[in-house]
């Protein structure tokens, strides 16, 4: 007969820890714990950047220059475009008002494409690190402001041969772009968790871009669009970029100070975008693993 009985117990193992680890698919892990630990990571999320954009021939001169070229090409493309459907009538610094508005939407639209792939770009690094995930998009809006950096040289130098004035409301920029950078920042935890569980994502992202920014104050003015008074008038305002942009181009190409309520109504867009995007992303980022 075979012996059932279990091995004797070994007294001296017993003060050893025994861990369970049991896998859990969602819930939102002690961001007491998660925030500190994903604060730790901010070098390595600089030098990843870094990487990134050297393998991408930023550091080299073809690189850099192209990436002033292209913000100043593709703003000389959508002046013509207006230009032709308003018969040559728009303002004398119409050129500084378009590329302001154009390269801060550029910045926001390559935060949600680029953070939207971030994790399945990165699969490996996820499945064999122990890194916060939310280190993946942060790094790809990291990149995006880098590459949004050479923009802010074109839009100076079209600043001075427009001889558009230069004062101290051109500092209430600062808060509009970190509003932007907030509302990206949600949106874009939450196409990196969309990207995850739905594949063709990435597709149909850059035709939700496309046409939001043509909903936004980008081509055309703010303060124009709200003087009609008309149908448009009314819903533009439920645009949430329509405050933000609208601020930043007051500020750096009129040098007045925005309405108190645009940057208002932008911080609470963008705080609550990037409380929302943050807890969806890391309810979920346990489940990534198993996805990829």
């Amino acid at each position: 007969m075979l012996d059932t009985q279990s091995p004797p117990r070994d007294p001296s193992l017993d003060h050893l820890e025994h861990h369970v680890f049991q896998s859990r698919k969602t819930g939102v892990p002690r961001l007491g714990s998660y925030l500190p630990e994903l604060w730790e990571r901010r070098e390595f999320v600089v030098e990843l950047a870094r990487c990134t954009l050297r393998a991408q021939n930023y550091t080299n001169v073809f690189g850099q220059l192209w990436l002033v070229l292209n913000p100043l090409l593709m703003g000389c493309v959508y002046f013509v475009l207006v230009d032709i459907i308003n018969n040559s009538k728009h303002a004398p610094n119409y050129f500084a008002v378009l590329l302001a508005g154009l390269f801060l939407y550029t910045f926001f639209s390559s935060m949600l494409t680029q953070s939207a792939g971030s994790i399945i770009g990165a699969s490996r690094l996820v499945l064999n690190s122990r890194l916060p995930r939310l280190v993946m998009p942060i790094t790809q809006m990291v990149i995006a402001f880098f590459r949004f950096l050479p923009s802010l040289i074109v839009l100076f130098v079209v600043h001075e041969l427009q001889h558009v004035a230069w004062g101290v409301a051109d500092f209430y920029a600062i808060p509009a772009f970190l509003e932007v950078a907030m509302f990206g920042a949600g949106l874009g935890f939450i196409c990196a968790t969309c990207q995850v569980y739905f594949r063709d994502f990435s597709n149909f992202l850059p035709f939700v871009t496309r046409i939001w920014m043509f909903l936004s104050p980008v081509l055309w003015e703010l303060q124009s669009v709200l003087a009609k008074h008309d149908l448009k008038s009314h819903l533009i305002p439920l645009n949430p970029l329509s405050p933000m942009i609208g601020a930043w181009g007051d500020a750096l190409v009129y040098n007045v100070a925005p309405p108190y309520s645009w940057l208002l109504q932008g911080f609470a867009w963008g705080l609550g975008a990037l409380v929302v995007g943050t807890l969806v992303f890391v309810r979920r980022e346990r489940e990534f693993s198993v996805r990829l």
